[in-house]
């Protein structure tokens, strides 16, 4: 679903009144085959990893299912349910408010606070446990202050609630991922229509009534779809809950997995989080089944936001500043300050391997699964068939999936295969060529291909769209083939939408920890491995740069959803 989103904000620019219908371009040269045949090798590498898990899951080598549900398992399932809804529920209420004040009231810095709103967005959310530890623990500066003012001689002395604990971790989480559910609500609430509001305004409704008799009903599906998205992060995060010692269904994997070395039951609570996505999925498309809401065939009449004054006019400002400053202003001063206290951090030489390690499987990932997205996209519309038609949608399935849960269905086949591989070059060779995927960062890139290739798919998909028909018609009857047609038509007009799944993929890769970690090479860092394994050790001044580096590509990506969603808002104010 975030796919769709982050692929809707991309082509959301370029739409226009009057959008040329675009149909299949049939491929009269015999060639639809090999498109057909290369679309369905994409889908099966995609959805590989999935069936992985469910076959290792239904026939382990050692069944544990009985002793994970005597011991472990309850638990980690308990403490999954409990975030998961309570990260969802603060999310939403967190997005939902702002969105509303944003886009019916003027206040100080609205106009500001409208897309800092989004910068959370940039900071993952296990940089923000690290800070919020750092700033709240017994050593932090907040409990240093408390005892120099209170004359407090030790944690005896005074209490204070526990910061590496399941409530930090909701905030935590939730302070990173309503951006989500802000983004979606915002939408919502721009395109009803101000008659609505003036009709309940005329029958006495005040501003709460307003909220909750008008806004609340119309924009609820896309709040459920926000609080959905928010929720499916949840049960995908580790880092958070690993630096909190809070035992969920994701570190249950590393646990049984990595300590015990039991791939089998790895597997099996990898089956028990891909059902609670299935459900969370379910329940988001439950929600809306009975939600309609149609517009006038008329382009609807914007809403006048209502100047608020006074302690009115602060009370949102303060309400609307507070997320940004818990989600990111906060993680980004304490991680900077780190990294001014030390700056000889900024020349170890793990550093500068983590990055490069970053760009060449950041890169490598992000070409790779464009590549294969316009390939896929354009074999599905090429041939027309029915069979790449139906499995297209399919391909979604690796963003919902969890890392963790991609990692465990990709390592085992992975390495199956490279152990044969290995096996059939010595035989032929009489050398011994080691692992020659599973030793190298050949898997993680094919996790980040399967987890991130939804995102590619859905721009690539939008931009196709957007090309009048005529023109690769056109360029058919002059002679040219089908990848001829690609090349000289299709892709010139869709370089700006590429080039931003492109970025948009790597910034996604750049924070992706969980099938990082499963899936690395020995000694083999990124900027998030390394920011993790340094905050771990309680060593924040080495993980502050990494941090750091990650912090500004999302920024980037920030960047490009800001423009995607506020510029044409602007523009179509100004027009008015």
């Amino acid at each position: 679903m975030i796919a769709e989103q982050k692929s809707q904000s991309l082509s959301r620019p370029a739409r226009r009144a009057a959008r040329p219908v675009s149909r299949p371009v049939r491929d009269a040269g015999g060639g639809g085959g090999f498109w057909s045949a290369g679309a369905l090798l994409i889908a099966a590498i995609v959805v590989m990893p999935v069936a992985a898990v469910l076959v290792l899951a239904f026939h382990p080598t050692e069944n544990i299912w009985p002793h994970l549900l005597a011991t472990t398992l309850p638990r980690y399932a308990t403490n999954t349910v409990v975030l998961t809804l309570a990260t969802g529920a603060l999310a939403a209420a967190v997005g939902t408010g702002a969105a509303w004040l944003v886009t019916m009231y003027r206040f100080p810095f609205s106009g500001v606070l409208e897309w800092l709103l989004l910068l959370p967005l940039a900071i993952p959310a296990y940089i923000g446990a690290y800070a919020l530890v750092d700033f709240l623990d017994y050593s932090g500066p907040v409990q240093v202050a408390l005892r120099e003012a209170m004359g407090w001689g030790s944690a005896r002395d005074y209490w204070f609630p526990a910061v590496r604990s399941r409530p930090g971790a909701v905030l935590v989480l939730a302070a990173a991922l309503y951006p989500y559910v802000y983004m979606l609500a915002r939408a919502a609430f721009r395109e009803q229509s101000a008659g609505s509001y003036e009709v309940a305004r005329a029958l006495g409704a005040g501003p709460l009534g307003l909220f909750l008799r008008v806004g609340l009903p119309l924009a609820r599906p896309a709040i459920a779809a926000g609080a959905a998205i928010v929720m499916m992060e949840t049960v995908n995060d580790f880092g958070v809950v690993d630096f909190f010692a809070v035992q969920t269904l994701t570190t249950g994997i590393f646990t049984v997995w990595l300590e015990t070395g039991n791939a089998g039951g790895a597997a099996q609570i990898a089956v028990v989080i891909l059902a609670v996505i299935l459900a969370l999925v379910a329940l988001e498309k439950v929600s809306r089944r009975n939600s309609r809401y149609y517009q006038s065939a008329r382009q609807p009449r914007p809403v006048t936001k209502v100047r608020l004054s006074g302690l009115a006019a602060a009370l949102a400002a303060i309400l609307c500043a507070l997320p940004v400053a818990f989600g990111f202003v906060l993680p980004l001063v304490v991680i900077a300050g780190h990294a001014l206290d030390r700056p000889e951090t900024w020349f170890s030489a793990g550093l500068g391997r983590a990055f490069l390690n970053t760009l060449t499987v950041g890169g490598g990932a992000a070409f790779l699964t464009v590549a294969g997205a316009v390939f896929m996209v354009y074999g599905v519309r090429l041939t027309g068939r029915r069979l790449p038609k139906i499995v297209l949608p399919v391909t979604t399935i690796g963003y919902a999936a969890p890392g963790a849960v991609l990692a465990v269905g990709i390592l085992i086949p992975v390495a199956a295969f490279d152990h044969r591989l290995a096996d059939l070059v010595q035989a032929l060779t009489g050398h011994d060529p080691g692992l020659l995927l599973t030793g190298s960062a050949a898997a993680i890139v094919l996790a980040y291909f399967v987890r991130f290739f939804a995102i590619a798919q859905g721009a690539t998909d939008a931009a196709f769209g957007r090309v009048p028909p005529s023109l690769p018609m056109a360029a058919r009857s002059l002679g040219r083939t089908a990848g001829g047609a690609l090349r000289e038509v299709y892709l010139p007009m869709m370089r700006g939408t590429v080039g931003t799944a492109l970025l948009l993929v790597f910034v996604d890769c750049v924070k992706e920890l969980p099938a990082t970690l499963l899936l690395r090479p020995f000694n083999y860092d990124t900027l998030a491995t390394r920011a993790h394994e340094k905050a771990s050790l309680e060593n924040i001044a080495e993980a502050a740069p990494p941090a750091l580096l990650v912090i500004a590509v999302g920024l980037v990506a920030v960047g490009l959803l800001a423009r995607a969603t506020l510029a044409p808002r602007r523009g179509a104010a100004a027009r008015a």
